[in-house]
């Protein structure tokens, strides 16, 4: 082989070498920015769950009251006296059963 042609094949190795490098920047580069684009889409995503969660705690809360109004004994009693309850009894001690925690 001549000076001429080993020259030619060393710069042709060169430069694919140096493409090659280039791509697989590029491909990293690329994956990066990929990864980021996600992380930022879960940072905009944080503040409407937040303000879901509130909401829900908010609502849980409202509904926890609901129950406890409901089955408080002085509207267990007023629910007593309405016609589709008479047939109710009131229990004797004798007949209730305590567990104890």
């Amino acid at each position: 082989m001549s000076a001429r042609t080993q020259k030619e094949k060393n710069h042709l190795s060169v430069a694919v070498r140096v493409f090659i490098c280039i791509a697989a920047a590029g491909l990293m580069l690329f994956a990066y920015i990929e990864k980021q684009n996600g992380l930022t889409e879960l940072r905009l995503a944080i503040p409407a769950l937040a303000k879901e969660l509130k909401d829900i705690e908010q609502e849980n809360i409202r509904l926890t009251y609901e129950v406890e109004k409901f089955e408080s004994p002085e509207h267990l009693m007023q629910l007593r006296q309405r016609p589709e309850y008479n047939h109710l009894k009131n229990s004797f001690f004798d007949d209730e059963i305590i567990l104890k925690p």
